[in-house]
């Protein structure tokens, strides 16, 4: 079978995804061209030869419509000759979109492909692509007469479900905060994250490096002084048993980013004279509760351990993505994880979730863990919107 491996991984720093934030200033389209030339300059690629770019976008609408990675690529300058196309699959796209690029490898159909990613929340904010319309129509009514609820509700319910109190989301959260901070003291991030000049809110040009949805001085105490974001009269009737515990602080905030994962056989690689990073050994797919929404890792994760025939044992680091406390936390439970391994240079509480690069960015900082702990086996798997979730297994070479 034909190995598809990485070759390289890189992100943009996270931008504060609101107005006056480090990325609010620029295009999406030129945050997503950039990671994309970045890419191919960083290891001599002529661009030509990629067989086709993946992107992975959640909001496309207004800046972010007409297939932003078609329109990325050629204002990165590529040939018009080289192809795109941008996928949906919620907080997962650009996950999805590593699939189908390192699939299409393992199947023949491409020899070098980019899967990426980007979101610019403060400039596409959230829930804007619905345009206030109603999105399930007849069929949906008809199945779930109640109503589908939002994330933040799933997220009260997974914390009801699991018996996970306010002070284990916010001692998990302030971990994570302060794992992201040790590992940008200690330059963990300087391989993954690739600058890109922007205009900040006095107009001035400077270089974006940090991520800067990570608080430093973050303490659980401090978190615990946040009040519930989604409680309101109608979902605490609703659902009773909801213990109104998600806040701000245990939960991923609004994020600016792009990322890009460069992909092809190991034939390919090694013809070019490329070093292949790691390979793909299983990936899964599945659906889930779209009430619970956000459980869909745990299915996951045991559909892509089957595959690969291993163990949790086996794996060396998981980057489970930290939309709220409780998906990381519910999901360690179900595997009696462990702790050390789980999002180990902090998730997304810190640094950040730009939606549509999630998938991608969590890739490439679980690929430099790897390489600078020796581990062998990547775990990836990320909650998706109406209950889905991607897992994905890599083994560093």
């Amino acid at each position: 079978m034909t190995n598809a491996v990485i070759v390289d991984a890189i992100r943009l720093a996270s931008g504060r995804g609101k107005l006056g934030g480090a990325l609010s200033g620029t295009h999406p389209v030129e945050m997503l061209s950039h990671v994309l030339r970045t890419i191919v300059d960083r290891n001599g690629l002529d661009p030509a030869q990629v067989d086709d770019v993946i992107g992975g976008c959640v909001q496309q609408v207004g800046e972010q419509a007409l297939n932003i990675s078609r329109t990325a690529l050629l204002a990165a300058g590529f040939p018009e000759s080289v192809p795109a196309t941008t996928i949906d699959r919620q907080c997962g796209s650009s996950q999805q979109a590593a699939h189908f690029g390192a699939q299409g490898v393992i199947a023949g159909a491409y020899d070098i492909v980019i899967a990426c990613g980007v979101e610019s929340m403060s400039r596409i904010p959230m829930g804007t692509s619905s345009m206030g319309q109603d999105t399930g129509g007849a069929g949906i009514a008809a199945r779930y007469p109640e109503g589908l609820i939002h994330q933040g509700i799933s997220a009260e319910l997974i914390s009801a479900k699991w018996k996970l109190d306010r002070e284990t989301l916010d001692a998990y959260s302030a971990q994570s905060h302060q794992r992201a901070a040790a590992a940008i003291a200690a330059g963990a991030f300087d391989k993954e994250i690739v600058p890109i000049n922007v205009t900040n809110s006095a107009g001035e040009s400077v270089t974006h490096t940090v991520d800067e949805t990570v608080r430093t001085t973050t303490t659980a105490e401090g978190l615990a002084g946040l009040r519930p974001s989604f409680r309101t009269d109608e979902f605490a009737a609703r659902f009773p048993d909801a213990p109104w515990q998600i806040t701000p602080g245990n939960s991923s905030p609004f994020t600016d980013g792009a990322s890009a994962v460069l992909i092809m056989s190991e034939e390919m690689a090694n013809k070019l004279g490329l070093t292949p990073r790691a390979r793909f050994h299983s990936f899964s797919v599945v659906g889930d509760d779209p009430m619970l929404m956000l459980t869909a890792p745990i299915p996951a994760t045991h559909k892509v351990l089957a595959k690969a025939g291993l163990s949790i044992d086996d794996i060396d680091a998981y980057e489970v993505n930290e939309a709220f406390a409780p998906v990381p936390l519910a999901w360690a439970h179900e595997f009696g994880a462990d702790p050390a391994k789980l999002n180990p240079l902090g998730g997304a509480i810190a640094l950040g979730h730009a939606l549509g690069s999630s998938g991608t960015r969590l890739m490439t900082t679980l690929l430099n863990h790897l390489e600078t702990t020796g581990g062998r086996y990547g775990l990836q798997t990320m909650c998706e919107g109406a209950g889905m979730a991607n897992a994905t297994i890599i083994e560093r070479l």
